[in-house]
């Protein structure tokens, strides 16, 4: 199963772009955040031609996510949002496609520390691991992929959250968090946790400017 994680910042902006990436690549699942687009306002038609299934959970102007299956593959037991946690924005949604629960998320910003959208990005973190490792609990093979607005902590550490996401459970697909940028100092916020029963094999794929760019990982299903 390819798998991809991509931050559109903009869905509206991007289809274009996102069509014919999809007709290039044919991936399996890809976790769109950034959508920016109302429900009502979705692109089905447009990506129903390009052979995709999409479940969407947006807004106007922010946030916004969105998961496209293709063709042929069955989205089952569609959730937006996290279970118990009072939040107006659209930041998850999750499904199960040939036996693996895929959840996307677009973590917040959070701007300054200390700042109340920081607090707000402590507690939607741990929200999130709470959910995930629910989830774990009832699916073995899982894959939680998006835009975490962190990085990893070798590279910035001390940070308060980094160790929300990281210790739910999960490994990372190495090679695929890894952004291979011109300068050093530019990193990605975008990341595939992979459960143990899933092994992976991560490829990298860059075709935009650091952030905002599709992030591709093939995971072999055992079975």
């Amino acid at each position: 199963m390819k798998l991809v994680t991509w931050n559109v910042n903009s869905l509206n902006v991007r289809l274009p772009r996102l069509v014919g990436w999809l007709a290039a690549n044919a991936p399996d699942v890809v976790g769109l955040q950034e959508t920016k687009t109302e429900d009502a306002k979705f692109p089905h038609d447009e990506l129903r031609n390009a052979g995709y299934v999409a479940h969407a959970f947006g807004q106007r102007t922010y946030n916004g996510v969105a998961l496209l299956v293709r063709e042929g593959l069955a989205a089952t037991d569609v959730v937006a949002g996290l279970p118990g946690f009072a939040d107006e924005q659209k930041r998850v949604i999750a499904a199960t496609v040939a036996g693996v629960r895929v959840v996307n998320a677009y973590v917040p910003n959070g701007q300054a520390v200390g700042s109340d959208k920081y607090a707000y990005k402590l507690a939607w973190l741990e929200q999130l691991a709470t959910y995930t490792q629910a989830q774990l609990a009832i699916h073995p093979k899982l894959l939680l992929l998006g835009d975490f607005n962190t990085y990893p902590r070798e590279v910035l550490p001390g940070w308060p959250e980094l160790n929300i996401p990281l210790d739910a459970g999960f490994r990372t697909t190495q090679d695929t968090v890894q952004c291979t940028v011109p300068t050093s100092n530019q990193n990605c916020p975008d990341w595939i946790f992979t459960s143990p029963d899933l092994p992976a094999a991560a490829v990298t794929v860059v075709i935009d400017r650091p952030d905002h760019r599709p992030i591709a990982a093939t995971v072999y299903i055992p079975g």
